[in-house]
């Protein structure tokens, strides 16, 4: 008898050996889950971004196309990329358990298999995949930008609105820029917030977690020439002012401007008093004002 708790999972197995495939097909199927089979690395490609599965079940070694690249190949696509996959092999060489973690497997089995494990690993990897898809859902339904990123700094998961904003910053391969990729490695020491500007607007990210992120659209920040040409400010206040609007601390702007953080903060008081303003945030919020107002020259 099925169990209906697992009557709507289906599992994508990627075997080129019949047997094998038998046998992990028969375990699952009595388990309760909807099985697919493939054999052969290209074939699960193709059935997985027709219909993906909740899960895939990938031999390590294969002819043609291993499991290691079709895996890699799968974390490549953003559509195929959240399948958690889990390996199947009969090597247990440390080199090849972590190359199916660096491919992106979440977990190995050894052959021969032994079907009771077997279900066991899938159903925990199957509640963890459910609980983040449900958590992804209510961000989507909530209208937030959020963005999760891989080890390697490549979008996991975007809600629709993230994914719109990120289309012209992004690579082909989904990766983050490497100038964000540095703020986000540098920890607890870094701004609370990074930008990217472009095209006239700016993202701003601040983190959500070790690998989430949340993603709010402004319009763009004036360059210092432009905040000069609206402003009462000589070009290095105008050099301050555009890195302040952009959320860079004293000590990151004197890292960038090659000035002493004493010096940033003397520029800070002169802008503050041309402006007539008490924070950095008010000064930031003049600068976008008047560029609102003002026509800014190319």
């Amino acid at each position: 008898m099925k169990m209906n708790s697992n009557a709507m999972a289906t599992i994508l197995i990627v075997d080129d050996v019949a047997e094998n495939l038998a046998v992990a097909h028969d375990a699952l199927d009595g388990a309760g889950y909807r099985v697919r089979v493939a054999t052969s690395g290209l074939a699960a490609l193709e059935s997985a971004r027709l219909q993906p599965p909740d899960l895939i079940l990938l031999d390590a070694m294969m002819p043609g196309v291993d499991g290691f690249e079709t895996c890699r190949r799968f974390k490549a696509d953003l559509a195929t990329r959240p399948i958690p996959i889990v390996f199947m092999t009969g090597l247990t060489d440390t080199d090849h358990v972590v190359r199916g973690f660096q491919a992106g497997g979440i977990d190995y089995i050894t052959k021969p298999i032994r079907p009771q494990e077997v279900i066991a690993r899938i159903a925990s990897h199957l509640r963890n995949a459910r609980l983040v898809a449900e958590t992804q859902a209510a961000s989507d339904a909530a209208g937030d930008a959020i963005v999760s990123i891989d080890d390697v700094g490549r979008v996991s998961w975007a809600t629709p609105l993230a994914r719109s904003w990120l289309a012209g910053v992004c690579g082909v391969d989904h990766r983050l820029p490497e100038a964000l990729l540095r703020w986000l490695a540098i920890g607890e020491g870094a701004s609370p917030n990074f930008s990217l500007q472009g095209n006239g607007q700016r993202l701003a990210f601040s983190k959500l977690g070790e690998r989430r992120l949340l993603v709010q659209r402004h319009e763009a920040v004036p360059e210092p020439d432009a905040l000069m040409r609206l402003l009462p400010l000589t070009a290095r206040e105008a050099e301050v002012l555009y890195w302040v609007a952009l959320g860079k601390t004293n000590p990151e702007i004197a890292g960038v401007l090659e000035m002493s953080p004493r010096t940033v903060n003397k520029h800070l008081e002169h802008i503050f008093t041309k402006l007539g303003v008490e924070t950095r945030t008010a000064a930031a919020t003049v600068a976008l004002n008047r560029s609102r107002l003002g026509v800014v020259p190319n």
